[in-house]
Order: C-alpha cells, then structure tokens, then sequence
C-alpha cells in the first residue's frame, strides 16, 4: 500500500496538509475497522472504503478528526449503496413476468409449484431447462448462448430436470437427445 502511496498520492495531494506516510498509517489503522464497519450495509465493503480514501484525499482541508470522518462517509456511502441495490433488486423482481405459464396447469402439472421448483434451481439450469423445453433450442446453441460446452449444457439440463423431478415430485417433460 506504502509503494502505491508514494507514487501516486503525491500527484494528487494538492490541497491535503497530510503526508503521503501519514495518509499510508491511516490507511493502515483504519482500513480494516472500516471494511468490518461497512460490511453491516454493503455487498461491497472494500471499494466502500477506497471511496471513502479517495474523497479524503480529495478533501479541500483535512476534517478536524479523520477517523471520525472516515467513518461517517463509509456508513454513508455503504447505506446509500445497500439503498441502491434494494431499489434495484425490487425494479428486477417487478420486471420479472407475475407468471411463466399461460395456463395455471398444463398436463397435470401445477404452474406455481412448476414456476417455484424452477426459481429455486441454480440460473445457469434453469436458463438451460427453459431454452431446451420452451425455446425448443439444441445443446450446442444453447452452450453458444450460455458461453460452455453442448456436454456441459446437457450435464446443467439433466441435472436440472432430476432436481424438478425431485421437487415436483412428478415426472418432468425430458428430451435427453444432446
């Protein structure tokens, strides 16, 4: 951290009264408290905290106390980036079709439970499951959308469909031809 301190921090510590050491202490003494202290609101508490150094280092003056100060822009920051990411998950989960299926049965199989089963499988099955059942695509176009190989999109399908079966405890459409 030393090294990166000296070499670029002197280019843009034009207003700081702090020395490039006395900012590598901080850093130091305080980098991990911070990172702990942020990871209570964000998903990414690391860059949490190198935005909170790089607006002190930015900073016109020092503040009067900067571990103080430290602090207060990292829970700011972090509780405006869980903030975010709330509004952000709610705007996808909205954006998401209320159904899949038109009919609530089809071949006597429960859409909701069908629709559940499927959310609850990994996206890299389901997104194989529903492109081989619904979109009707081979093995190789879809390792060519999901960026694998036609037998790695074969293993996530077969997989997939035994864990619907398990879950749905009823036989699933299958098609194992890769």
């Amino acid at each position: 951290m030393v090294n990166f301190l000296t070499e670029f921090l002197p280019l843009r510590v034009v207003f700081l009264s702090m020395t490039p050491r006395q900012l590598g202490d901080l850093i130091d003494r305080l980098g991990p408290a911070l990172v702990l202290y942020a990871r209570q609101w964000a998903a990414a508490p690391e860059d949490v905290v190198q935005d909170a150094f790089l607006r002190l280092v930015e900073a016109r003056r020092v503040p009067d106390d900067p571990p103080a100060w430290l602090f207060a822009v990292v829970r700011n920051r972090a509780m405006d980036l869980a903030k975010t990411d709330r509004r952000r998950a709610k705007r996808e989960q909205a954006a998401r079709p209320a159904r899949w299926f038109v009919e609530p049965e089809i071949d006597g199989l429960d859409a909701h439970q069908a629709v559940a089963a499927l959310d609850r499988l990994p996206a890299e099955m389901r997104e194989t499951i529903v492109a081989r059942l619904w979109g009707g695509l081979t093995f190789e176009q879809i390792a060519a959308v999901g960026g694998c190989s036609a037998s790695s999109a074969f293993r996530r399908y077969e997989a997939g469909i035994a864990a619907l079966k398990e879950s749905l405890g009823a036989p699933c459409p299958t098609d194992p031809t890769p």
